[in-house]
């Protein structure tokens, strides 16, 4: 059993690092199916930076242009995949529709597409990086 607690050590470490609170577990036993809900609570409260701000080596930064945002908890990639070109880079033209990064949730890639025409003026992510819902992910200008 020492081997099925530390899987779930390194689920609640994975979990915290993606933002993830709640996860179901289940387990096949010789003597019948063990299941476990677990629900992760973070003691000390994280302080929000106000609209339009982004945190940075703790100083507001504020955002000008369009911003685009994750819509949901996950992992964003600036790339389709490991070593292949980014999807954008600071500079790059983009159109309403086109594809400017992926955030991954529950295994499934989510295309975060522009809804604005312009011009890629700052990537606020890093590849890999866990995001929260509403996070900025790209300005568009």
């Amino acid at each position: 059993m020492a081997s099925f607690r530390s899987t779930v050590e390194n689920m609640s470490k994975l979990m915290d690092e993606m933002g993830i609170t709640e996860l179901d577990l289940e387990r096949q036993l010789l003597l019948g199916l063990y299941r476990k809900h677990i629900h992760l609570s973070k003691q000390q409260a994280v302080a929000a930076a106000p609209v339009g701000f982004v945190q940075q080596n703790k100083t507001d930064v504020k955002i000008s242009g369009h911003v685009l945002k994750s819509p949901m908890v996950g992992v964003a990639y600036l790339a389709p995949e490991p070593g292949a070109k980014p999807f954008v880079n600071v500079g790059s033209e983009v159109k309403a529709g086109d594809t400017v990064a992926l955030v991954e949730a529950m295994k499934t890639f989510n295309p975060i597409k522009s809804d604005v025409d312009g011009v890629v003026k700052e990537i606020l992510v890093t590849d890999g990086m866990a995001v929260e819902f509403d996070t900025p992910i790209i300005v568009i200008e």
